[in-house]
């Protein structure tokens, strides 16, 4: 049986993209996706979802506590019978609420290799520290704000003349391609966490 992805997003989604391209042509193997969910109304992810065929919906998150909205989300998420949850550029922190549903079970992409550049813009920040490589990094989601167990990591050389636009870009390419193996080996379920790291065991 196919495991099913639940994927949130925020924006543009092409993260969310990489990861439909992927199981369309079988490098996520054994997987579908279940349900697309935006906090924000609007999302060029939603509309890009839907000109896929997906069911994706739209959960507004403005002017609402934040354990409130996750119970709704969490809710909706467990209505689709989700296995695994991937965030693709969600702008927003999961509440205990939202952990304690999926333990081990949700996954983001952080355009930096943590625990370095942390929170927002970390291609500005590796370029302002002078940093001649970065890279993303794919990692489980606990309470803490990009602090979750490493899953996978990709290395990104920094050009003498990169900008944060051409930076991103090269990240993006990497982002997409290990988002996909992060979650192939996540679902194979060959793996266990040991303090902060995640070992494989096959």
């Amino acid at each position: 049986m196919k495991k099913r992805l639940g994927i949130l997003l925020s924006g543009h989604g092409s993260n969310f993209e990489a990861i439909a391209d992927a199981i369309d042509t079988g490098r996520i193997h054994d997987a579908e996706i279940a349900v697309v969910i935006s906090n924000r109304p609007g999302a060029l992810g939603i509309q890009a979802a839907l000109e896929r065929g997906l069911d994706a919906v739209v959960v507004p998150s403005k002017g609402r506590k934040r354990e409130e909205f996750d119970a709704d989300v969490v809710k909706l998420l467990q209505e689709k019978t989700v296995d695994l949850v991937c965030l693709a550029g969600f702008m927003r922190l999961l509440s205990p609420v939202f952990i304690r549903a999926y333990p081990a079970q949700i996954l983001n992409i952080h355009p930096a290799l943590l625990p370095a550049f942390q929170g927002l813009e970390g291609q500005k920040q590796a370029l302002d520290h002078g940093v001649k490589f970065t890279g993303c990094t794919v990692h489980f989601v606990d309470e803490e704000l990009d602090h979750g167990p490493i899953v996978a990591q990709a290395v990104v050389e920094v050009s003498d003349d990169d900008t944060e636009e051409s930076l991103s870009a090269r990240l993006l390419e990497a982002e997409h391609r290990i988002y996909a193996e992060a979650i192939n080996f996540v679902l194979d379920g060959k793996w266990r966490i040991q303090g902060r790291r995640v070992i494989a065991t096959d």
